[in-house]
């Protein structure tokens, strides 16, 4: 992955380089699909802008970022552990799971296109179909007929039919909703701890004694012995 993300990096670099370079003529300009280098350059630096925000929001990362981040808050510990934890310990965790979708991008998109076999137009779309394949694996049938209802898009009978603008909020959608379910299961065990631990203070008549105080360390206690970080990483990559 790493072989790839570079190769990637440095073929949108050598290609502004390039264009930098170029100095195109008038007749090349005067031509409608022709375009300056500044503009081509700064096409190629807006996208770079979006791409980390396509990218998180095309993969696992959101699942994994809300269920970590709903974690932290079923334990009680505030900030522990901090959000740059959480957020690296979310986005490698994409990479582990997105590899077989990022290996069939390379090998699909990226070298046929460094190969001189395909043009960019289609490298871009090649590029895009293991994205939409892993987008509609994972999109639940509701949002994405409601997001079909929503823009107005005329009846799909095929997934391929479906665009590309409709899936990915679709797909943010039934990741949150995943999510979320996901959060409610987790939050269980340490409610009852909640529960327990105030109404047994209510009965010794401790009321000004916090009971999340109390409930942290037994809480955290149980995480452990379950071996939670383990359970609960292995369930959002079987999630996938």
């Amino acid at each position: 992955m790493k072989r790839a993300a570079g190769l990637l990096f440095g073929v949108l670099f050598l290609r502004a380089a390039d264009l930098c370079a170029a100095e195109p003529s008038l007749l090349e300009l005067a031509k409608p699909e022709g375009y300056s280098s500044a503009i081509k350059i700064l096409l190629l630096l807006t996208l770079l802008s979006f791409l980390p925000a396509l990218v998180l929001a095309m993969t696992s990362f959101t699942r994994l970022v809300v269920v970590f981040s709903m974690l932290r808050h079923a334990l009680g510990t505030q900030q522990a552990p901090p959000n740059q934890i959480i957020v690296g310990l979310a986005l490698f965790l994409t990479f582990f799971i997105m590899q077989p979708v990022w290996v069939a991008v390379y090998e699909g998109s990226l070298v046929p296109y460094l190969d001189g076999q395909i043009p960019e137009k289609e490298a871009l779309e090649k590029a895009l179909d293991p994205m939409r394949g892993f987008m509609l694996q994972q999109t639940r049938k509701t949002d994405l007929s409601l997001f079909l209802e929503l823009s107005k898009t005329p009846a799909v009978r095929e997934a391929s039919e479906v665009p590309t603008s409709v899936l990915i909020p679709s797909f943010i959608t039934s990741e949150l909703k995943t999510a979320f379910e996901i959060s409610f299961l987790l939050y269980i065990p340490f409610l009852v701890i909640d529960m327990v631990v105030a109404s047994v203070l209510m009965s010794m008549g401790m009321m000004l004694l916090p009971p999340v105080m109390i409930a942290l360390p037994f809480k955290l206690m149980l995480f452990v012995l379950v071996d939670g970080w383990n359970l609960v990483v292995e369930s959002l990559v079987k999630s996938f």
